[in-house]
């Protein structure tokens, strides 16, 4: 079975982390496999990336003619695939050597539709004390408690998941809805097609926590403002999928019901127990962030309306 990885591409200036990324997939254990890069309307990015990867016989590069968008990018680099299997992965991400082989292997050995693996977070600076493991979600990172090895979930995230190409294409791919939309941040990239998915499938996102990708998380991922922004453009989020996708509202709330019921006690219990700043802030930011997701989704109801929506891609028959 032939995989297809896609990585999507834009800018110059992190243009060395990119490299890593395509050399951690060149790298992989596994064949037949095929690289599909996608340069997201940066000429001198694509000039750059031919010069260096164009050689490969098993790489095809593209470039849009402008700037479309991680989720019109990802599509497209699946449209242009040959494998039987189309992964991604985020261009800051490193993946291990077998990360290819741990997606194949649950296709191979089970009926799956899309595989999904763990996303661990890669710190290029030392990571903040007050970042809890419970909001790893907000950097594109599995969060506590997000699941067991081989359990079949809603999705996991864009820098590790994995679908039968004909699957992902018969159900329109990436709704062009999300992702940065003039000043609003549409960020629930994974939802929607795997909400379409199931619902035209009946199955979810085979987990494998063996298949993993290092995604590096820089400074500003670490910094409390940005996180705060970014949840509250989270809670926005929500509210765009709770419009597109009534059914997506499931996942996410009992996520919050476990994070204040079980997470934030246990917690409060620990620091009673053995005191330490670390734990304090971490117990804060928990808080802080979770408002902030809130205060986002009231801004949605506010501003956003059905009417405004479009969907990004009609949902094809044939591959």
């Amino acid at each position: 079975m032939k995989v297809s990885v896609v990585i999507c591409t834009y800018a110059m200036d992190r243009y060395d982390v990119f490299s890593e990324c395509v050399d951690s997939v060149l790298a992989q254990t596994y064949d037949p496999l095929e690289v599909v890069i996608v340069v997201d309307g940066n000429d001198d990015v694509f000039d750059r990336v031919r010069t260096d990867y164009a050689a490969h016989d098993t790489v095809t590069v593209h470039c849009n003619d402008v700037n479309q968008g991680i989720s019109y990018s990802r599509t497209r680099g699946a449209e242009l695939a040959t494998g039987g299997v189309v992964a991604f992965i985020d261009d800051d991400a490193v993946a291990e050597d077998d990360w290819v082989a741990q997606l194949a292997r649950v296709y191979d050995e089970t009926d799956a539709v899309a595989v999904g693996g763990h996303a661990k977070p890669d710190w290029v600076t030392e990571k903040p004390d007050f970042f809890p493991e419970e909001f790893y979600w907000l950097v594109g990172c599995d969060e506590r408690g997000m699941g067991e090895h081989m359990e079949e979930l809603r999705n996991t995230y864009g820098s590790n998941i994995s679908f039968r190409r004909e699957v992902f294409l018969n159900v329109g791919g990436y709704d062009e809805n999300t992702g940065r939309h003039g000043d609003r941040h549409i960020q629930a990239h994974e939802a929607p097609v795997c909400i379409r998915m199931a619902n035209k499938y009946g199955k979810g996102v085979v987990y494998n926590t063996e298949a993993v990708v290092h995604h590096k998380l820089f400074d500003y991922r670490g910094d409390f403002r940005w996180l705060v922004f970014r949840s509250f453009w989270q809670g926005y989020s929500k509210r765009i999928m709770d419009l597109l996708l009534p059914e997506a509202s499931g996942d996410k709330n009992q996520y919050l019901k476990r994070l204040m019921l079980e997470f934030v006690p246990s917690r409060l219990s620990d620091l009673v127990r053995k005191p330490s700043g670390p734990k304090a802030k971490q117990l804060v930011s928990i808080l802080v962030f979770t408002a902030a997701v809130g205060f986002g989704y009231l801004y949605g109801l506010l501003e956003v309306e059905r009417s405004e929506l479009t969907v990004g891609h009609e949902t094809s028959t044939e591959v």
